[in-house]
């Protein structure tokens, strides 16, 4: 009995000081992990047809998940299309005889070049070279006369197509396309609501990769870099559960350490924000704490 209490005694012994050997490591950081969340909002107005959303989804880049109603557009890009097609055909007359006189044009250039070529050979008369450049200068004069006519019915059908152009980004921007890879966060618009250009449908964030916010005192400073690999540790159900961390980004000023994770004594001190990518296993929430621990 003397024994099994000796040995008892011992064991009790042997764990409080290995207690108080790991009660004595301390972190060398404190935060929280946090990611970018993106709010993606609706780039036009009208009834919303589809929006296929639902918090905690994942959705891939590029995924089209809903759209808002395009008849009123696709109405009015009808109508403009008419009108286009209206103008082209007043313009017919007057673009044939552009082209009437381009070619009455081009056959008179030829023939200056003719006439060039003559009276350097002796061949022909100044008189004849001034009589073909005077009749293409005149035909240039009735094309720029015909042009300057046709300026209101040109300018009139590409304000038409521009028009066009803006019915089409409209439209397409109906069409709701997810921009980023992650996890659907918070669900603002529900189907069948009318929604204008700017009001919130939901938030995403891409949860695979984590950032643990800390911050980081001037004396520690010397000692971790960017692309740097460090131990981070979360609360499990018995111990401490460790990742791999890379830090990724390390404040090139300093600020005050926060109030909310300090002590009045620590709030005076200078630190430097730092961030840590940590590779999601489903276990890392956002706002959870976290300590950093750097690998010596």
């Amino acid at each position: 009995m003397i024994t099994i209490k000796h040995l008892a005694i011992s064991g009790i012994v042997a764990t409080t000081l290995l207690s108080c050997g790991n009660g004595n490591d301390k972190a060398d950081g404190y935060g929280n992990f946090e990611v970018t969340e993106t709010t993606i909002s609706a780039e036009n107005n009208g009834k919303l047809m589809q929006f296929d959303v639902n918090e905690g989804d994942q959705l891939e880049k590029d995924q089209l998940i809903g759209y808002i109603d395009t008849i009123p557009l696709d109405l009015k890009r009808k109508q403009l299309e008419v009108s286009k097609a209206l103008i082209s055909s007043k313009s017919k007359g007057v673009l044939s005889q552009i082209n009437v006189l381009n070619a009455q044009l081009k056959t008179v250039s030829t023939n200056k070049t003719r006439a060039e070529n003559l009276l350097k050979d002796n061949a022909g008369t100044q008189k004849q070279l001034d009589d073909v450049t005077g009749e293409m200068n005149v035909i240039k004069s009735q094309i720029r006369s015909v042009e300057i006519q046709n300026a209101p019915v040109v300018n009139e059908l590409k304000s038409i197509d521009i028009q066009l152009q803006q019915m089409d980004d409209q439209i397409q921007k109906s069409k709701i396309i997810n921009p980023i890879k992650g996890t659907v966060l918070t669900k603002y618009a529900e189907p069948n609501e009318i929604v204008s250009f700017g009001k919130p449908l939901y938030k995403i964030a891409n949860l695979g990769i984590m950032q643990l916010r800390v911050y980081i005192s001037e004396t520690q400073l010397a000692a971790i870099k960017i692309g740097q690999e460090v131990t981070v540790k979360i609360d499990d159900a018995d111990t401490m559960k460790t990742y791999k961390g890379t830090i990724s980004w390390i404040a090139s000023e300093a600020e005050f350490t926060p109030k909310i994770i300090q002590t009045k004594e620590e709030r005076v001190a200078l630190v430097y924000a730092t961030k840590i990518d940590v590779t999601n296993d489903g276990s890392l929430k956002i706002g959870m704490p976290a300590e950093l621990w750097i690998n010596p």
